[in-house]
């Protein structure tokens, strides 16, 4: 099939999805712009300060939850059971359970002041499942800052060109939030200037690539480390927000080419659209759905609607744009990532053996193999700099993740100690939270990772049951947000299982641990959400 047939179909669904659907669930959730937003009433100068313009947010919120998940989820499932299953998943995926899942959060956390989704289950489920489930949450995202600091140091050190441009898009940034909020300068004004510097910054980063030997991984690791510190602390309109918006416009800057090169090329699809039910990662149901989480449907997009999104949201107007469009828009990214492998790149090849789509992967992970997609689907426009451009892009990425991620991680710390004196220390708190992540990062998080795959989706299935229980307590119909509950619960049930099995039968007796705590998690949570709605049922 033509590559561009299946990015014009995706694109159109996703349009109508946000028109229809997206309409939907915010005629459901009753937005009105009328109501003061927590950004407003409980504005702090710090962590709840109202965004300038609803796109300098939507570029923080976007850049937060996209991160590197939209291409490494699809980069791996094509190769495991084809590009066919997996397009019905990012486009069904992010219409009908990511999109209401990343809007609904966004709405609860306003209808609540802008706290978490763990603080948030305290009020629907009760104070235990409350330090429970945020307890979960804590430490996933500690080692989703640890994941995020190795790859960032790692891609820091193989791909010394994007030195310059990752560490000088803070300075650009910080100069940008000064000239929006403390020097009034217009917007469109300050955007040029903070995207011609960005850009700037990427030409000359190509042209002075920054090396430092042997230990540059674990150098860059802890420069990210420190500088993750550094960024959650700060007054979010001061570095966080205006960072985030400029890295939506290099993501901007890749998609647009991205689908220019699809206009341009429109190459055949070369991988299978259907490999094979059963693979080395599991079957088709339920790992597919696990393994392609950002860009359908993510546990930690509801981390960032509700721990900094919902703190900064200016007007209740905005929520559909940023909440559902910012999913949806994920899964355009998805969908490029798909075409990139799937279509550029070659299932067998003896004429080009460097650009074989499996081999890619097996040998040089998934971040070359996006790169060398992207890079072929773009070289009628960049010659041979559209992999260095993918890359330098997914970099950007990482970065917001991660800060993005130590913010939220404060936040929950904060709600789980704010009775005591030292829970009100976001620099104490912030402190234990990079050691933590540190201790991981440079030591064993490889081995811990593969039980937090399935703990994303968790997430998401635990985030839509407090949702769910919500809205029964209020008297509204729960089958948007139920049927998306019960479908991931199940599908993120089945892996950990499978998981599981696979842990115990090679001996990874402490990874099998960490896979039936979470299940036993899951368990409780459903068994109070039960309870719970039987008596709001009477």
């Amino acid at each position: 099939m033509n590559s561009l047939i299946i990015a014009f179909s995706s694109l159109v669904l996703f349009i109508f999805g946000y028109r229809l659907y997206g309409r939907k669930i915010a005629r459901f959730w009753e937005v009105n712009p009328k109501n003061i937003t927590p950004a407003y009433s409980r504005q702090d100068g710090i962590d709840f300060v109202p965004a300038k313009h609803w796109s300098i947010l939507f570029g923080h919120h976007f850049s937060s939850i996209a991160g590197a998940g939209p291409i490494i989820g699809p980069v791996i499932a094509c190769a495991l059971f084809g590009w066919l299953p997996a397009l019905i998943w990012i486009v069904l995926g992010s219409i009908f359970l990511g999109g209401v899942h990343d809007f609904s959060t966004l709405m609860i956390s306003l209808r609540h002041q802008g706290i978490s989704i763990a603080d948030v289950s305290k009020t629907t489920l009760g104070y235990f499942v409350k330090i429970i489930f945020a307890s979960f949450l804590l430490l996933s995202l500690i080692l989703v800052i640890a994941v995020f600091a190795a790859v960032g140091g790692k891609t820091l050190a193989v791909q010394p060109q994007v030195v310059i441009p990752t560490f000088g898009l803070i300075l650009v940034a910080a100069l940008l939030g000064f000239m929006l909020y403390r020097w009034r300068v217009n917007q469109i004004i300050s955007t040029l200037t903070g995207v011609g510097l960005l850009f700037g910054l990427i030409i000359l980063g190509y042209y002075f690539p920054i090396k430092l030997g042997a230990n540059a991984a674990t150098i860059w690791t802890i420069v990210l480390l420190i500088y993750a510190f550094i960024a959650s602390v700060l007054p979010v309109n001061l570095l966080l927000q205006p960072r985030d918006y400029l890295a939506t416009f290099v993501l901007f800057f890749g998609l647009f080419f991205g689908y220019l090169g699809i206009v341009l090329t429109h190459p055949q699809m070369h991988a299978p659209a259907f490999v094979s039910w059963k693979s080395g990662q599991g079957n088709l149901w339920p790992m597919l759905f696990v393994l392609i989480a950002c860009g359908a449907l993510s546990g930690f997009h509801s981390l960032v609607a509700s721990g900094t999104t919902s703190k900064q949201l200016a007007s209740e107007r905005d929520a559909q744009k940023i909440g559902y469009g910012g999913m949806l828009l994920e899964g355009v990214l998805a969908v490029l990532t798909l075409v990139a492998v799937s279509a550029s790149l070659y299932w067998k090849s003896k004429q080009f053996p460097n650009l074989v789509y499996p081999e890619l992967v097996k040998e040089k992970g998934w971040i070359v193999t996006f790169g060398m997609g992207y890079g072929e689907l773009t070289k009628p426009i960049f010659g041979g700099l559209g992999a260095l451009i993918a890359i330098t892009t997914l970099k950007t990425f990482v970065m917001t993740t991660l800060d993005s991620a130590t913010r939220i991680s404060r936040y929950i710390g904060e709600e789980l100690l704010g009775e005591i004196k030292i829970g009100k220390n976001r620099y104490l708190i912030t402190t234990a939270i990079i050691l933590l992540a540190g201790y991981l990062t440079l030591g064993s998080w490889q081995v811990l990772w593969p039980a937090f795959g399935a703990s994303n989706q968790l997430v998401a299935a635990l985030t839509l049951l407090v949702i769910s229980v919500y809205l029964k307590r209020k008297g509204k119909k729960v089958i948007y947000t139920l049927a998306p509950c019960l479908f991931i619960f199940v599908t993120t049930i089945a892996a950990l299982f499978y998981q599981g099995k696979e842990f115990f039968s090679t001996g990874k007796y402490l990874l099998f641990v960490i896979d039936l705590t979470l299940i036993i998690l899951a368990l409780i949570m459903l068994g109070k959400g039960i309870r719970v709605w039987r008596e709001n049922g009477r």
